[in-house]
């Protein structure tokens, strides 16, 4: 149950020849994979391209008609596995996941792959995050693409150019006989567009074809002697056969310009913030007319040295604007140039950022610095006007960073990994800090306010893993945390089964909240609902016993006197070896997209349906805010006291307030006070609740104003 449904858009996926693509770049990738005549589709969700795999799974219908096989890989490296398929048979595979953290899980399989080159057409589809609101770290796939040397395209983040790049990959792949990597950055993956369509094509080779007459080539094996002809294969053949094919489709863009003196070459990606950027300076029109000549790299790697001599020739100074660093790009073009006796200046790092994603505003300055450096002549003559003043000035910056308070990443309403952190933390105040090591996923927002527990986060289901070290010194119990997603993903190998290996005495919790939750709901091996495609429902208890864990608890998260009970046995038990808790609660976000239409039909159909919310009463509530600082639900705010007495503003729940009862469940189990109440909402009530109603209503209302007359009494 994906966040966002393409069930309707997926029929856009049936258009042909003379029909017109209107849609999102996500869509638009799936459309040219089925036009490029894909046999087969895996890989792992993970943004910017969870997307990417929900349309897939809604378009399974339409792969099947065209005979394409697709499948949700259990991790990268299973996906990257998959285009195995393609060294001996001219299969063309394409698979997606999120770079470069995906991209590390997958080496292994990527670099063998990339050693023993392919027959078909292979295509990796990765999502660069990359920047200050990326969700990991900071690296870029370049530097693996230079590493295992597979080709790395870049397309403009515009539907055509995306579109004919994915057609243009497969072929440069079959070219070269190497896997090629296509890099979609946030926008590009959600950039809405038009394209002209073409006709799917059905595999002109498929996997029964392969199976009926399997293949076999000594020279393919990843093994001595083979791995060295396979290295100097790579330098010879295919690496020549990449370039020639980049040069001869002009893969890479020349755009002209009206001065001749000073260039700008640019990742394909970043070509609409760097026109963007122009057309402020007054350097471009937003329909890509350019006054200064531009290089458009679509394909990073390899670089086409003959085109970056035909550019820089005659040019004083030529800006390369590559986002991150090292700068292997403007690297590369000093040598090439040096190499052909070409004395053009490169500028890169010296006038943009080391670092940090290229938004218009930082490659606006960065432009402009290079212009007022290289041709200060350009503006003095009229050439390029004075730039136009759009940035915002330090004095309204700091204004509105008054007005808007920071909002770091956190747990949704309802969350039900909040009541499990705040047991949590209840706990430390009985055993003092704990180690504990957190993981990819939902669960590491716990290592921010509220909570502030987590004390590393090492890789998607390792934190088991990175709490071994702790497992044998017999002080006190390391914890380890992960989530369902991790442990399917990797988990129960590297995290549960070496811990059973090397006989850990340490606690490892895993939170089952049915879905993979943080990349958009997708379902898991374990989720309970039914899939038509999928087979779900595996329990992660079974799984646990089945590698030799002895002591495992089961819990309720909303439950947390349970979940207290449960957490203090684990870490008192005299028992030695590794301990794992299952802490169950379904993702309150998937739960409200599967509940709300069926409460919306009832209502509607004129059943009785009851939804509880709570609150916090006012004249009760003492305003210490513990409630917040043990909970930090997003519902959970504050409001001025009506008791004019009291200067304290009270605790609130807002009207996002999703009835799953977490604030009363902390303030319970935290003993702090009564003022939380809980309130049912009843629709299309029955005549024995309007009765009951009547009479709660003259008896509360009898008792108001007996409190009345009592206090003017008084």
């Amino acid at each position: 149950m994906a966040e966002r449904s393409f069930a309707k858009e997926v029929e856009k996926l049936r258009l042909g020849e003379g029909d017109e693509f209107h849609g999102e770049g996500i869509l638009a990738v799936t459309k040219a994979l089925l036009q490029s005549g894909v046999a087969y589709v895996g890989g792992y969700q993970g943004a910017p391209v969870s997307h990417l795999m929900d349309v897939l799974a809604d378009a399974e219908g339409i792969l099947n008609e065209l005979g394409v096989h697709f499948e949700a890989s259990a991790s990268e490296a299973t996906a990257a596995a998959m285009l195995s398929a393609s060294i001996n048979y001219p299969l063309r595979g394409a698979v997606t996941w999120k770079s470069t953290v995906g991209t590390n899980v997958a080496s292994d399989a990527l670099a063998n792959l990339a050693s023993s080159g392919v027959k078909g057409g292979a295509l990796i589809i990765l999502g660069e995050d990359y920047g200050e609101g990326a969700s990991i770290m900071q690296e870029r796939t370049h530097a693996f693409a230079m590493k295992s040397q597979m080709w790395l395209l870049d397309p403009r983040p515009q539907l055509p150019a995306i579109t004919r790049m994915v057609e243009k990959a497969f072929e440069l792949s079959e070219a070269s006989s190497t896997p090629v990597m296509l890099m979609l950055r946030i926008r590009a993956c959600h950039v809405h567009g038009m394209f002209p369509a073409k006709n799917n094509r059905k595999p002109s080779f498929s996997a029964a074809d392969a199976l009926a007459a399997p293949a076999r080539d000594y020279g393919k094996i990843i093994l001595p002697p083979s791995t060295f002809a396979q290295e100097k294969e790579k330098v010879e053949k295919r690496l020549p056969a990449a370039v020639e094919f980049i040069s001869r489709s002009g893969l890479n863009e020349f755009i002209d310009g009206d001065v001749n003196d000073i260039g700008i070459v640019m990742q394909g990606g970043l070509y609409n913030s760097a026109l963007r950027a122009m057309e402020l300076l007054g350097c471009a029109d937003t329909f890509g007319n350019s006054g200064i000549p531009l290089y458009v790299l679509n394909a990073t790697y390899p670089l086409v040295a003959d085109e970056w001599v035909k550019f820089c020739s005659g040019k004083r100074a030529v800006l390369v604007v590559e986002e991150g660093q090292p700068e292997f790009i403007e690297q590369a073009a000093t040598q090439m140039l040096h190499q052909a006796g070409v004395n053009t200046r490169i500028v890169g790092k010296e006038v943009l950022p080391r670092f940090g994603e290229y938004t218009v505003d930082a490659v606006r300055t960065g432009i402009s610095r290079f212009i007022d450096q290289f041709a200060p002549q350009l503006r003095a003559d009229g050439k390029i006007p004075p730039a136009r003043k759009t940035q915002v000035s330090a004095e309204s910056a700091a204004k509105l960073a008054a007005l808007v308070p920071p909002r770091p990443s956190g747990l949704c309403t309802g969350c039900p990994e909040r009541p499990f952190f705040a047991a949590m933390k209840i706990l430390q105040k009985e055993t003092g800090p704990l180690h504990i090591s957190a993981d990819i996923g939902c669960h590491s927002f716990a290592t921010l306010p509220p909570f502030n527990m987590g004390n590393s986060i090492m890789g998607y289901g390792l934190g088991a893993a990175s709490a071994s070290a702790f497992g044998t010194d017999g002080g006190k119990r390391a914890v380890a945390v992960m989530g369902d997603g991790g442990f399917w993903h990797n988990g129960l190998t590297s995290g549960i089964g070496n811990a059973v290996f090397n006989k850990h005495d340490d606690l490892t919790v895993i939170i089952d909240n049915n879905y993979s939750a943080a990349t958009g709901g997708q379902d898991i091996p374990s989720s309970r609902w039914a899939n038509e495609h999928r087979q779900g429902n595996n329990t992660i208890v079974d799984a646990v016993k089945g590698v030799g864990v002895k002591w495992i608890k089961h819990t309720r998260t909303y439950d947390m006197q349970g979940t207290l009970k449960v957490l203090r046995e684990a870490l008192r038990t005299p028992l030695k070896g590794p301990k794992v808790i299952v802490a169950e609660g379904e993702c309150q976000l998937n739960r409200q997209r599967r509940i709300k239409p069926q409460i919306r039909k009832a209502i509607k159909d004129g059943q009785r349906v009851v939804r509880e919310r709570f609150g916090v009463d006012p004249d009760t509530c003492t305003g210490d805010h513990s409630c917040i600082r043990l909970s930090g639900c997003p519902s959970l705010t504050v409001k001025d006291n009506p008791d004019p007495l009291r200067t304290d503003p009270v605790a609130h729940v807002d009207n996002s307030c999703v009835g799953c009862g977490v604030c009363g469940e902390v303030a319970h189990a935290a003993v702090l006070c009564p003022s939380f109440y809980r309130a049912e909402l009843v629709y299309n009530p029955s005549r024995w609740d309007r009765f009951m109603n009547s009479v709660r209503s003259s008896i509360i209302g009898a008792l108001q104003r007996r409190s009345e007359r009592h206090r003017l009494a008084i």
